[in-house]
């Protein structure tokens, strides 16, 4: 079956900013995310592309944009299934202020059992996420052959989740999951079970480096994604 390549849109001002977007209207990529978008084309120029498919936020369409550019043949799809999670009430408001919410807990540990007020739950957004995956890799099979690859851009919660099914895991644990903008994963399908090629490779390490080594954006980035040990709900803002 098909080699899935899945690209976290770069980074966006919802994310500099520390809020959560989810579906709020508006939310583009910030100077830095447009210059990790305009560095994607180089980053898969060994790579054969079948196909790409968008979420329809904004965000990812700037994302593919100069991919697009590079490679004009190169067909587009847009399927509302790979949008960012549905967090209702939430969207748009801080991280900072979401973090004393009691749903946060349940969110972070039992996110199986999460639901956002007046949006949806996470098993939902998981799901159709899935089914995206299974429809979208048995067409691109059918009119490309089983050894074709393809592209999405969406966004981390669908990407980790979509990481957890490949990986076998419960839901539950997907927090322990992180993608940062605009890293590449890749999953390959085969028809026993799929292969985790690649986990959020942004080519990258600065973020590892010891606190006292690192330079103040990592240091943060670092601080973004282990705070009290908890996950940044949507993903966090990464390394610069």
């Amino acid at each position: 079956m098909a080699t899935l390549i899945l690209v976290r849109h770069g980074r966006s001002t919802a994310n500099t900013a520390g809020l959560l977007a989810g579906w709020t209207p508006g939310v583009t990529l910030d100077e830095h995310g447009a210059a990790q978008a305009a560095a994607l084309p180089g980053r898969l120029a060994a790579v054969p592309l079948a196909a790409a498919v968008t979420s329809p936020l904004e965000r990812c369409g700037e994302t593919l944009a100069p991919l697009l550019a590079a490679r004009p043949g190169l067909a587009l799809h847009t399927d509302e299934r790979i949008g960012e999670c549905h967090y209702g009430d939430w969207s748009g408001r801080k991280l900072s202020e979401l973090s004393e919410e009691p749903l946060m807990r349940i969110v972070q540990q039992h996110p199986s059992a999460a639901a956002f007020p007046g949006g949806e739950s996470m098993r939902a957004m998981q799901a159709r996420a899935v089914d995206a995956v299974r429809d979208w890799n048995a067409r691109i099979e059918e009119e490309h052959g089983a050894d074709a690859v393809y592209l999405m851009c969406s966004h981390g919660d669908i990407i980790k989740s979509l990481v957890a099914d490949a990986l076998g895991m419960h839901l539950d644990l997907f927090q322990r999951i992180h993608v940062d903008p605009c890293s590449v994963t890749a999953i390959r399908y085969t028809p026993s079970r799929p292969f985790l090629l690649r986990l959020g490779d942004t080519g990258d390490f600065s973020s590892f480096a010891p606190r006292e080594n690192a330079s103040p954006d990592a240091a943060a980035a670092r601080d973004d994604t282990e705070a009290g040990g908890e996950a940044v709900v949507g993903g966090g803002a990464g390394a610069v």
